[in-house]
């Protein structure tokens, strides 16, 4: 049993690291007492304190608690302070540089992907989103394609149905074709089915995750078809990855960017229901 005299902060970490480990179904006095090792009037005031707090909440009705606001609002402003576009921007611009392409970087929001970031390379390139703050059907284009074949399958099955009639305005799309491309997106890693749908336009998209392995965005090049050789198109596509991880490491789960996703899905669909 841990000392109730000693750790002043001890015990009450103790206790939010079990009310963690309960999950959103909350946990109730008795086992987080045990399980932190502390006696049951300890651990009942220490968590009337965190309550009190906003670190913890506490369900009456069926007596748990759970992690509160508070401690989210806390842990927002720790790790990297940096956003998805300050973290990447780097990366945009050295790969720019190095290979000589227009780089996108493409977040996932609802049924959509939005474009939050370009760095235009020397030649002069047409993209599906075109400049900053366009946004396009996930499941067209190379970004978009990367974020949906690594979603969930009810979520991704969802941004299917949603999507196959707006998809309709980029070319002739079908179900069929669709998964099977994913699929592919799947097995290789990357997304590159889109060349075609711009005439004379190519190009290669990853997708970057989150800390819990959730894909939230896409890096993609934008290059011409002629430029895009088997050989240019496998080395694209290794530094491409090696990038997204890098960026995915750093990625603060509480950016606002990142968090709109889910949100945007339920107003959209509260807008067609």
């Amino acid at each position: 049993m841990m000392n109730e005299t000693s750790g002043g902060l001890a015990r009450p970490f103790a206790l939010l690291r079990q009310v963690a480990q309960a999950g959103p179904g909350g946990a109730r006095l008795s086992t987080l007492a045990d399980a932190a090792g502390l006696p049951r009037p300890s651990a009942h005031r220490l968590l009337r304190a965190l309550v009190a707090e906003g670190a913890v909440d506490y369900d009456p009705l069926g007596k748990v608690y759970t992690l509160g606001i508070e401690l989210f609002v806390l842990a927002s402003r720790a790790g990297s302070p940096l956003g998805l576009r300050e973290i990447a921007r780097p990366v945009l611009l050295r790969l720019t540089a190095s290979l000589g392409e227009t780089l996108f970087l493409l977040v996932h929001n609802g049924y959509d992907a939005v474009c939050i970031d370009r760095s235009a390379g020397p030649l002069p390139i047409r993209s599906f989103t075109g400049d900053i703050g366009g946004r396009v059907p996930l499941g067209i284009g190379q970004g978009a394609a990367a974020i949906l074949a690594f979603l969930p399958g009810p979520e991704q099955d969802e941004i299917i149905r949603y999507n196959l009639p707006r998809m309709q305005q980029y070319g002739s799309f079908d179900e069929a074709s669709l998964r099977a491309e994913l699929a592919r997106v799947q097995q290789d890693g990357h997304a590159e089915g889109a060349a075609g749908l711009i005439p004379g336009m190519a190009g290669v998209g990853v997708p970057i995750r989150d800390r819990g392995g959730r894909v939230v965005a896409a890096l993609s090049v934008g290059t011409t078809t002629d430029r895009l050789t088997p050989e240019r198109r496998a080395v694209m596509a290794m530094l491409l990855k090696r990038e997204a991880a890098e960026i995915s490491a750093r990625v603060n789960p509480f950016d606002p960017t990142l968090r709109r996703a889910a949100a945007a899905m339920e107003h959209a669909s509260a807008r067609t229901g």
